[in-house]
């Protein structure tokens, strides 16, 4: 695409022939690199047939600010030519009175069709739902029904998938691909070639999770949304990727510790990034003062063993870490449905003696350095530096298995009250484990060094 950034602010009309030559995928990488001034003005010069190709690719930035800068009758056109679920993705995000505009210009039946889409909530199968499939009565024989096919599959998201249906009611009966299709005889009914068994559906409110656990489950290149029976529409492959990426993005930009960005990195403005992390920085830090006052509370114990104070980034990130080991682990389990929220006393029950042995691990190690920093002469912890060892091993091992344990629990608590557990950030797990860190650690100070240096 190095043609196209030469060419970019001298003659849209030489780029748009570049772009209509192009693979589809470049196009719309270098359609993003550009503004949406620039990005809008080139697809008023492309052929309409490639402007549905780019406007059919859901990594197409910006698409419904796209659509809305073209002429009312064009974008119409566009959104009738394109695959109805990227229609309906894209009139979703576009804001009013644009979307009522455009899709009062619909014809009757599509209207209709992405009206019943839009209805849906965002993320539930129904609502990433295409109708364009293949669907034939159980009557037909392999010969018509490829007939068929070779009529209607440039208008079909996908024709590997053939779904058969009841002649009268309509209902789904089998579901065969296109390889079983084609080894047929013709004259043999389409029941004889598909799998004997019932297809692999979901209903339209199922969420996009369990959508993708059964393509991945069982090897499908698309899944039938059913209701009372009836196939309503599929969902493809390739759009529930696309809609997991999107999902997968948003949690670990949360897990960051920030609100999930709407745009790529290098398109937002200053302003807009300021405010995605600015926010949460804030009430992160405002969560950290807990751990200065956790600090004054034990003021006087830090100016009689100020050697105390050496440990205290060693016990924070400890305790820190080992929470935001277990947090990554239980939400990437719920988020695969490994385990439910009934699941929690069990996940409890393991990760307490994980984070008992994790714990002593670490502390071994704490205590090996302390006694070999004093016996090699590079720090002095006193005369009562084998006391120091048994506070820092020993607060190890409960900072550790607390972190653990709160760590894993967490996703648990923020799922039953209705929160994304991905709102369990790394850095939210790191804070509340430090604030509590720091009391484990000063109260086994207190009873290991009482009458000796405290």
């Amino acid at each position: 695409m190095n043609e196209f950034s030469t060419v970019a602010d001298d003659d849209a009309v030489a780029i748009a022939r570049i772009l209509a030559n192009d693979h589809v995928a470049d196009v719309v990488e270098a359609l993003n690199r550009e503004s949406r001034e620039t990005a809008s003005e080139l697809l008023s010069e492309v052929p309409f047939e490639r402007a549905v190709d780019i406007f059919d690719q859901p990594e197409l930035d910006g698409a419904p600010e796209l659509i809305e800068a073209l002429p009312r009758a064009k974008a119409g056109k566009l959104l009738a030519a394109m695959s109805v679920d990227r229609a309906a993705d894209i009139l979703r995000e576009m804001e009013e009175p644009a979307r009522s505009e455009l899709i009062s210009g619909l014809a009757p039946p599509l209207r209709a069709t992405l009206l019943a889409i839009l209805g849906y909530p965002e993320g539930s199968a129904a609502s990433l739902m295409t109708t364009e499939f293949v669907s034939v009565p159980s009557d037909w024989t392999v010969g018509r029904t490829l007939d068929y096919i070779r009529k209607v599959e440039r208008t079909r998201e996908t024709v590997y998938a053939i779904y058969i249906t009841d002649p009268e009611t309509h209902v789904l009966l089998r579901s065969t691909g296109l390889r079983r299709l084609i080894t047929g005889e013709p004259d043999d009914l389409i029941t004889t070639v598909a799998p004997d068994r019932t297809p692999v559906t979901v209903s339209p409110l199922a969420d996009s999770e369990k959508v993708a656990q059964l393509i991945s489950k069982y090897d499908l290149l698309a899944v039938p949304v059913v209701e009372g029976g009836k196939i309503l529409g599929i969902v493809t492959v390739d759009d529930i990727i696309d809609t997991m990426i999107e999902e997968t993005t948003e949690d670990v930009h949360r897990f960051g510790g920030m609100e999930a960005l709407d745009e790529p990195y290098m398109k937002m403005s200053f302003l807009a990034m300021i405010q995605k992390r600015g926010g949460w920085l804030c009430a992160l830090f405002i969560s950290e003062m807990l751990t200065a006052n956790a600090m004054q509370a034990y003021e006087a114990e830090l100016e009689r063993a100020i050697v105390l104070t050496l440990f205290i980034p060693l016990i924070m990130s400890s305790g820190g870490n080992s929470g935001s080991q277990a947090t990554s682990l239980v939400i990437r389990a719920l988020a695969l449905r490994e385990i439910g929220l009934g699941d929690w006393w069990r996940v409890a029950l393991r990760e307490l003696p994980t984070g008992l042995v994790l714990g002593s691990m670490l502390g071994v190690v704490g205590i090996c350095r302390i006694a070999l920093w004093q016996y090699m002469g590079f720090y002095d912890y006193g005369p009562h530096w084998p006391l120091v060892a048994a506070t820092v091993g020993t607060a190890l091992v409960g900072i550790v298995t607390f972190g653990s344990l709160s760590g894993s629990m967490l996703p648990f608590a923020l799922k039953r009250i209705g929160f994304d557990p991905a709102s369990a950030s790394a850095p939210f797990v790191a804070t509340l484990v430090d604030v509590t860190g720091l009391v484990i650690y000063f109260s086994v100070a207190l009873v290991i060094l009482r009458g000796t240096l405290l």
